[in-house]
């Protein structure tokens, strides 16, 4: 969501930025919002000057009331006088709120309209019209083909008993699974070892609320992401969490956070909840898209001048932790019309797939400049007193049950063990392979 200030004295940089994301369905609302803007602010100044003459009015009454109780007074023609200006404040109040009824309604068109204009995209972000002119920036790790077969994950998971789907189908239905034995023992050591490694690069570990208030869903992404992702808890105004960064970032909806307390740095556990809804669809056979899986997130919030580099502080966590894991990676650049519309700046994580013979999306970073804050009226206040809105970033340290994807490829031996690597062995008793 940007800036309506900034909408109204820069209209064509909205439009062109619209038009960047491929969004030309959007570009009337700039104008429409332009329009309505200077009416609301008419309405206001028009309401401004009624309840000064309110209050003019009122103070008559007061006075001719105070004059009816003087020796001599013409008590009749004063109290005349009297209904005449409380008429006169009746009218005016009536005014008044026909204005307050019509702003109102103005301003809920202009939020509205506000909430899915698309945010102003950094100068950097390749410009296409869906992920296919995505941009691959850099590669981490040399991509292995080995002289043997690299199954189906699901297979994989199979030949150790750690998968069961038909069961989680018969409970759940399609997009859910169990997990089992070193299978789910790997799942879980993955999301531990996930902790440790961001808590010793200085963030703070926290485990959020897995439910939120719509509130804060519609302050944290667009209308088009809730529609194709939440689930909502019948009855409650609460919405099951898609990624722990909802409820992280929504931690401070309303608050006016001390600029003394910036950078804020957090890595958070959390199951996540996601409808799937769209093109893709859910796999049957896999563990691939699923409605059900569990993420360590990362969480910053920060002075706009160094969202930035803390954008690439955070991605480069991601390529770290996977290459400690043995497993190639490369960065991808996400174009303009692949971005969320909160989004200035995004890229993806993508992991080798031995089987595939290519890359595979596995982590996100994105840099939502000011977007969530001004939605969530989250503000910085420096110790002058002036207040501004700060950055917020997120990105994905790692996604099991997805992530095992990777791992179970890339360290899947021609005997079919799959090693451990080393950094992992401490959190799966110190094994250094998993055994059929």
């Amino acid at each position: 969501m940007i800036d309506i200030k900034f909408l109204r004295e820069n209209p064509e940089v909205v439009k062109e930025n619209i038009r960047k994301k491929f969004q030309d369905k959007k570009l009337p609302l700039v104008d429409e919002i332009i329009k309505e803007d200077v009416e609301r602010r008419d309405i206001i100044g028009k309401t401004n000057n009624l309840k000064k003459e309110r209050n003019d009015a009122s103070k008559q009454v007061s006075d001719l009331m105070k004059a009816s109780k003087q020796p001599g007074a013409d008590t009749e023609s004063i109290m005349a006088q009297v209904e005449a200006q409380k008429k006169r404040v009746n009218d005016i109040a009536d005014l008044i709120k026909s204005n307050d009824d019509r702003l109102k309604e103005i301003e809920d068109s202009i939020n509205s309209k506000m909430m899915i204009i698309p945010n102003i995209i950094d100068p950097s972000v390749p410009i296409g019209p869906d992920d296919s002119h995505n941009v691959e920036v850099e590669k981490f790790g040399e991509p292995v083909i080995p002289d043997y077969d690299v199954p189906y994950h699901a297979d994989i998971m199979n030949t150790f008993n750690g998968l069961d789907l038909d069961s989680a189908r018969r409970v759940s239905g399609n997009g859910f699974y169990y997990l089992q034995g070193d299978i789910a023992r790997l799942h879980s050591s993955i999301i531990s070892y996930a902790r440790d490694f961001m808590i010793d690069r200085g963030f703070t570990y926290v485990v959020p609320p897995f439910m939120i208030h719509r509130a804060v869903v519609e302050g944290v992404m667009s209308f088009e992401e809730m529609d194709a992702m939440m689930y909502k808890i019948e009855g409650e105004d609460l919405y099951l969490i898609g990624t722990s960064e909802h409820s992280m970032v929504g931690k401070y909806i309303d608050q006016i956070i001390p600029e003394e307390q910036l950078p804020i740095a957090l890595t958070s556990y959390s199951p996540c909840f996601r409808k799937e809804k769209g093109a893709h669809g859910i796999e049957e056979r896999g563990v691939y898209r699923i409605h059900q899986f569990e993420k360590q997130e990362m969480v910053v919030i920060c002075e706009p001048e160094e969202s930035m580099e803390w954008f690439n502080k955070l991605w480069k966590n991601t390529v770290d932790f996977f290459r400690t894991l043995d497993i190639p990676v490369r960065t991808l650049e996400c174009c303009s019309g692949d971005l969320a519309d909160l989004k200035v700046k995004s890229l993806d994580v993508e992991a080798w797939s031995p089987r595939q013979k290519k890359y595979f999306e596995v982590g996100s970073c994105s840099n939502l400049g000011d977007a969530q804050a001004r939605r969530l009226k989250m503000r910085i206040t420096k110790k002058d007193g002036t207040k501004y809105l700060p950055h917020t970033l997120n990105n994905t340290v790692v996604a099991p049950p997805r992530m095992l994807i990777a791992f179970l490829e890339n360290n899947l031996q021609a005997d079919g063990t799959v090693l451990i690597p080393e950094a992992l062995r401490p959190y799966m008793g110190n094994k250094d392979k998993i055994t059929l």
